[in-house]
């Protein structure tokens, strides 16, 4: 009989969709995901206050792993700093000249 792994938390997601990319990021490099949340952020479509939260688990031998994976799959910040290839701050202060 096989022996059952412990499940452990890699990373917790804002909202369904999000949590069904990073499950299929991982699945992708063949890692076991399940995802777990509470029914009413479904349900009533509430993402704040802790109800839009899923729990992306996996087999604790996975962890590291999937942890890594996921550090790659990070949310953007929305503070609108990202650099964009190819574009750079000097040739806009070259243009304001």
């Amino acid at each position: 009989m096989a022996k059952e792994s412990e499940l452990v938390c890699v990373h917790t997601a804002q909202g369904w969709d999000l949590a069904q990319i990073y499950k299929s990021k991982l699945e992708a490099a063949e890692i076991p995901v399940l995802l777990k949340h509470e029914a009413a952020g479904l349900v009533f479509g509430i993402t704040i206050d802790g109800l839009g939260a899923v729990d992306v688990m996996v087999p604790a031998e996975y962890a590291v792993e999937a942890r890594a994976l996921l550090e790659d799959a990070e949310e953007p910040a929305a503070d609108g700093d990202e650099d964009v290839p190819g574009e750079s701050d000097e040739s806009e202060a070259e243009g304001t000249a």
